[in-house]
């Protein structure tokens, strides 16, 4: 692969899924310094469909991503001394967000991490994820086994 000038990282940030992160982010940062491009680090958390009127809190968007913040503010400082790297946290359905903000970043690979072993259920999840994925990117789509 040759010529990438910005690379999307999808991350899911929970502890299940910390070994695919950190593959993914590894290849993703690897490939970034090998080329010389930049890097995005994408966390989609779900969409809130409560009734915001009856839960009494004025910003819910920060309390909907307030764990996932502090997540994203931990990735944003390892990131930074590398200088290669930005995050974004963003809510909405996993595979449509993933290629809106590919498309909105300008970027021209995707790079997203699936665990090898796993039950038939997860299996079929993850490999749900990547198909509705690739057939809506914008851009070409790496899956990294981790």
């Amino acid at each position: 692969m040759a010529g990438h000038r910005n690379l999307l990282v999808t991350v899911n940030g929970s502890r299940e899924a910390l070994r695919e992160d950190s593959q993914a982010l590894r290849e993703g940062l690897r490939l970034a310094a090998d080329e010389n491009c930049w890097v995005t680090v994408l966390e989609v958390v779900a969409p809130y469909e409560g009734d915001i009127d009856l839960t009494g809190i004025k910003n819910i968007r920060r309390v909907l991503t307030s764990d996932r913040l502090g997540q994203a503010r931990v990735w944003n400082r390892a990131l930074r001394s590398e200088n290669a790297a930005r995050v974004r946290v963003e809510q909405g359905d996993l595979p449509e967000t993933i290629n809106r903000v590919a498309e909105e970043e300008g970027c021209d690979l995707i790079i997203m991490g699936v665990r090898k072993k796993g039950g038939l259920l997860r299996r079929f999840m993850e490999g749900n994820l990547v198909h509705r994925v690739t057939s809506g990117a914008p851009c070409s789509v790496m899956v990294v086994d981790a």
